[in-house]
């Protein structure tokens, strides 16, 4: 579709374009955070399995450095897609 059509669309339904942008966003978002989750506990319980449940309960973290770091990078990044998917939809309504 040619950006002048998809233009046309926007300038037409204003509102129900920034509703669309708020879902993809949220859906992404929502997507993130619940990938991160799934992601650490598939690693803790790759830990219990291999026989490291006594080590898990002496150490705090069963992860890295990097690895926490990187995990905290995607629930900052996913909680801000869903603020800005919140921030759109609530402008969605002053339009």
């Amino acid at each position: 579709m040619p950006l002048q059509a998809l233009w046309s669309v926007f300038l037409a339904h204003p509102a129900q374009s920034l509703n669309t942008l708020a879902l993809f966003f949220g859906l992404a978002g929502g997507w993130l955070l619940l990938a991160t989750r799934v992601r650490e506990r598939r690693a803790v319980a790759r830990v219990i399995a291999g026989g490291g449940a006594k080590q898990m309960v002496e150490e705090v973290s069963v992860f890295d450095a990097p690895t926490l770091r990187i995990n905290r990078f995607f629930y900052r990044f996913g909680f801000a897609s869903l603020a800005a998917s919140l921030a759109l939809s609530w402008g969605s309504t002053l339009l």
